[in-house]
């Protein structure tokens, strides 16, 4: 089913917002300072590409830095990011096969604005993790 919606994500949205990412990656790189700013838009690109499988999660390694960077995303690159997921999600939600793949467009509005102090993984990486850390089953 993951290939499927990401076949479709792919199609109908998922290319041309990769793409903006990737501009802007590249226009932030152009400075030494925009470099940390780039690199985070192109692992946006990398996961508006590809969603399904992938999960959000929150880096407990982000500190005062993360939250100064998500201030200056804004600025710099956010918001227009963010506009543009807003109308794919728009027009995806004017067909009924689109409601899905606009819904998720909505959900990446967030992520989008404030990207630092978020990581991407593996939805299959999570599943383990939880397991891992509740430990074995209890035996009844």
């Amino acid at each position: 089913m993951r290939l499927i919606g990401n076949i479709l994500w792919l199609v109908l949205s998922g290319f041309w917002l990769a793409v903006s990412y990737a501009v802007a990656g590249l226009i932030l790189c152009v400075t030494i300072i925009g470099i940390p700013f780039g690199i985070q838009s192109f692992k946006l690109a990398s996961y508006s590409f590809w969603p399904f499988g992938r999960v959000v999660i929150e880096d407990p390694k982000s500190g005062a830095g993360g939250c100064i960077g998500n201030v200056l995303w804004v600025v710099l690159a956010g918001w227009w990011l963010a506009l543009g997921h807003l109308f794919t999600g728009f027009l995806l939600c004017l067909t009924i096969i689109g409601i899905p793949l606009g819904i998720a467009n909505f959900k990446l509005v967030m992520l989008s604005l404030v990207p630092f102090g978020k990581d991407i993984v593996s939805a299959d990486r999570v599943a383990e993790r939880d397991v891992w850390m509740r430990g074995p089953e209890p035996i009844r």
